[in-house]
């Protein structure tokens, strides 16, 4: 590493705002001028938790040979040489397995940086039960990553068991918030085309519209909850479309309502009464840590380590992963036990802010990324 800013490499599958991508955000904007990151978004059209990096600090999209495709060993080397000349790599996800597998079998020939590799989210593909192919080549692809970094005891146990990979190498880090920014009002008109009116109660979540998301769930139970109940689906993503059909489907497409992305969670979280997580797929949902923030109940099955993350007052709120029907159940109970809905938020907001604040998190990061960076100096 040479003596002035260094440089950082994050290569993503996507960069749309999920819970990595908003990571990743997070510590790009926490450490400001203290280093040049370069981050590469494997689906060009999707960046949209770019827009959160904030504008005072250098960020650079190199062009970048593609992340999908088959493992060829000419593929690879492209993939290697594009990396070199940086200071350190990240790499997020089995969306960028490959340029794992490229620097293990040609850091040398490139003279590489140290790379450290973050896994949190398994997908819909593996939540039950993990694939043999993809356990086989993580074992080899992890071979030379200087570190392995999970946010959930689930993935540390994969980790460890499946992957193979030794003590040494994984680290655990918990995803970490602002809490106490999720502690101010909410406007009531931050959602655009979108305004809580007087009477109403929300039930809320911010996920990616995609399939394994399984937000069709919410829309459903929108039959069975009250008239005056709204549900704000906060994301982007392939299955909008086929959401708000269903909500015509079910006749409730009046109360059902996606305003898009919303980079600050924090601005928007305050509006709602109650957080849902649908999806069962599940490791660590940073999303979780904000609504506790926000001081809301969260109804959610109990998947990864959604129920240590709560509090023991929102343990009857979660449901088993694969019972489709007890999500609607019990969000049907939940509405109508307001003064339940305030205790249980208030023991979640206490546990956010002891467990998971972002300065927690971020003081751990920097220490992983710039020790390995330090060892990397010439002497």
């Amino acid at each position: 590493m040479n003596h002035t800013t260094p440089r950082i490499l994050h290569l993503h599958s996507t960069f749309d705002a999920g819970p990595k991508e908003m990571r990743c955000v997070r510590l790009i904007n926490q450490w400001g001028g203290e280093a040049h990151h370069a981050i590469v978004s494997g689906d060009l059209a999707r960046r949209g938790a770019a827009h959160a990096i904030s504008s005072k600090f250098r960020i650079s999209w190199p062009k970048f040979p593609s992340l999908a495709g088959r493992p060829t060993p000419g593929r690879l080397k492209k993939i290697a040489a594009a990396m070199a000349g940086y200071d350190l790599i990240c790499t997020y996800d089995w969306g960028a397995i490959d340029a794992v597998m490229a620097h293990t079998l040609f850091a040398d020939l490139h003279a590489l940086p140290p790379l450290v590799h973050h896994e949190d989210d398994l997908g819909d593909e593996e939540a039950v039960r993990l694939k043999t192919g993809r356990t086989w080549y993580r074992r080899i692809a992890l071979g030379r990553t200087a570190a392995l970094v999970v946010p959930s005891k689930r993935l540390e146990r994969i980790a460890l068991e499946a992957w193979q990979q030794p003590r040494t190498r994984v680290q655990r880090i918990a995803n970490g918030i602002d809490s106490r920014a999720y502690s101010a009002p909410a406007a009531r008109d931050i959602l655009p085309g979108l305004i809580k009116r007087k009477g109403e109660y929300w039930l809320g979540t911010v996920a990616e519209l995609q399939a394994e998301a399984n937000l069709d769930l919410l829309v459903r139970a929108m039959r069975k909850l009250p008239s005056e109940w709204q549900l704000v689906i906060v994301g982007e993503g392939p299955e909008r479309q086929k959401l708000l059909d269903l909500a015509i489907e079910e006749g409730v497409e009046d109360r059902v309502h996606l305003p898009g992305d919303i980079a600050r969670h924090e601005k928007v979280m305050g509006l709602f009464d109650i957080f849902a997580l649908p999806s069962g797929t599940e490791n660590f949902p940073l999303a979780v840590a904000e609504a506790m923030a926000a001081g809301l109940p969260v109804v959610a099955p109990r998947t990864g380590d959604v129920a240590e993350m709560l509090s023991t007052d929102n343990g009857p709120l979660l449901s088993v992963p694969d019972n489709r029907d007890a999500l609607p159940d019990i969000l049907f109970d939940i509405t109508g036990r307001p003064r339940d809905r305030k205790r249980i938020g208030h023991a979640n907001r206490d546990k956010a802010r002891s467990e998971y604040d972002a300065l927690r998190m971020t003081e751990r990061y920097r220490a992983l990324y710039w020790g390995l960076m330090d060892s990397n100096r010439p002497s």
